[in-house]
């Protein structure tokens, strides 16, 4: 009861500090900068698995991995191309514009790691069914480009792109099957691009509403899985949140994921003196439909911890996890060597502050891994047995600081906090002045009873003096004892009634 009074309170402070118009997605209110163009300072922390036996993993022996990083990346994010509609919602491209940070990092971007040719052994188990001859055709074309399961290549060309005529052979063996020309590489398209068209309500008329996603690239519902709650387009866009959020869980789309996410409330606590809540993944957010009958429409299905992603990264061999298979079924672990799953480093949360909906830190981490395998006909493919490997995992990160996180503080803490001390004090004040009153009361009803026992006095009294004699002689010392308290029992009359003496 008394939380609920005190939450109750906060949300009327709140009101009084962040009116719900600043909490809104409008040009006049406090917010919308910060929305705009995020003042927070994000960066992307990405590690590489190396692999240290590629040709024993060729002849069938289990994966050795090492870990390499992190190469750390300033991130910044603006919103251009914001229109408003007459249905309370705005439309929005933002873009993402990533700086490497050499000081951060533990790497330089030419460093070598050896790692999956992605191109090669992901076309490999696409190609899997297709006729013998075609794989034949396609194995001896791979060697004639000299191409190989693994590959030694830079940090920076693994993440932003190298030219490899791969591509055009696949393209002109098989058209249509990489839907791409020129550089492959795994976050070309990630850096000084845009994450869709995202439309989401303003919360004009309802604050509930603000910033929850009504369509993504004028979609209502994404295509890439196989029933309509994967396909469903659910929460915001993974930057705000309606205010008065509740502990229970939170949604947002991500075009990376492609799909969906929820998170689920985990503790509270407080991020530099502020009060947030924390949220984290459910075991269920990559199990498999077996173990959780929801997510069968993420299906095809492999072991729970990882998803299919190949139906919205062109059809390639691709899963998405937490990283080091952290949640995920032990024989993904088991089938290679060198993971750590560690809650403190792999798990991702949001700490958000729960009366405006306002992230103050977060680290959202994902791993990508790729299915590989050998694939009769394809001689580069060797003996490989069948694994999900991981390649890479990524987090980003960021939190509120400097003048944005002490005006945050200010008016969110600091002033609610005084008010709250303010009204505990003028409570104080209030029973003091009604225990004075009170005691003064009994003072004179107690001076009442012995002048009850002077009833006498009180006829002789009354009839020889006046009601404003009366009074100042009570107070006055040199009157003798039994004419004072014959005073008193006159006040006495005033304080209980004219009966109150009749003897």
């Amino acid at each position: 009861m008394c939380s609920a009074a005190a939450t109750e309170s906060k949300s009327c402070l709140l009101t009084l500090f962040v009116p719900l118009q600043n909490v809104r997605i409008d040009p006049g209110s406090i917010s919308f900068k910060m929305w705009k163009d995020i003042p927070v300072p994000f960066y992307m922390s990405v590690y590489f698995f190396e692999v240290l036996n590629p040709n024993q993993v060729l002849q069938g022996e289990k994966p050795v991995l090492y870990q390499r990083g992190p190469y750390v990346y300033r991130e910044f994010r603006y919103k251009t191309n914001i229109t408003f509609h007459d249905n309370d919602t705005v439309s929005f491209l933002e873009y993402r514009t990533l700086f490497f940070q050499p000081e951060l990092s533990n790497g330089r971007e030419d460093d070598y790691i050896v790692v999956p040719n992605i191109l090669m052994m992901g076309a490999a188990v696409m190609m899997e069914n297709l006729p013998t001859f075609v794989k034949i055709l396609l194995s001896g074309a791979l060697a004639g480009l000299k191409q190989e399961a693994f590959i030694n290549r830079t940090v920076g060309e693994i993440m932003w792109g190298y030219e490899d005529p791969l591509i055009d052979a696949i393209n002109a063996i098989v058209p249509g099957m990489i839907p791409f020309k020129g550089k492959f590489g795994l976050f070309v398209e990630f850096n000084n691009s845009n994450s869709g068209l995202f439309t989401v309500n303003t919360g004009m008329k309802n604050i509930s509403e603000v910033h929850m996603v009504d369509s993504w690239n004028g979609l209502k519902e994404v295509n890439y899985w196989r029933s309509h709650g994967c396909n469903m387009i659910n929460g915001t866009a993974g930057e705000m949140w309606p205010p008065f959020m509740s502990p229970t869980s939170l949604d947002f789309y991500s075009p990376d994921a492609c799909r969906s996410m929820r998170l689920v409330y985990e503790q509270s606590g407080k991020f530099q003196g502020v009060p947030t809540y924390r949220f984290v993944a459910p075991k269920t957010l990559f199990a498999n439909g077996t173990d959780y009958p929801p997510n069968e429409g993420f299906c095809p299905c492999m072991q729970s911890g990882i998803q299919n992603v190949s139906s919205c990264r062109l059809n390639a061999p691709m899963f998405i996890s937490h990283p080091h298979f952290y949640n995920a079924d032990p024989a993904l672990l088991d089938a290679v060597e060198g993971l750590h799953p560690n809650k403190d480093q792999h798990a991702l949360f949001l700490d958000v502050h729960p009366l405006t909906g306002i992230p103050m830190n977060c680290s959202i981490k994902l791993q990508l891994n790729l299915y590989i395998k050998q694939v009769s006909g394809i001689i580069q493919t060797g003996r490989i047995k069948p694994v999900v490997l991981p390649l890479l995992w990524f987090a980003e990160s960021g939190s509120i600081e400097g003048s944005v996180l002490k005006q945050f503080y200010t008016n969110l803490v600091l002033i609610p906090s005084l008010l709250d001390y303010l009204q505990y004090i003028c409570l104080g004040l209030s029973i003091l002045l009604i225990i004075s009153a009170i005691t003064q009361k009994h003072f004179w009803l107690s001076q009442c009873t012995a002048a009850m026992k002077m009833g006498s006095c009180r006829r002789r009294y009354f009839s020889a003096h006046p009601v404003n004699e009366r009074m100042s002689l009570a107070h006055q010392p040199s009157l003798h004892r039994k004419q004072q308290v014959c005073a008193i029992a006159q006040i006495c009359v005033s304080l209980q009634g004219p009966n109150s003496f009749l003897i």
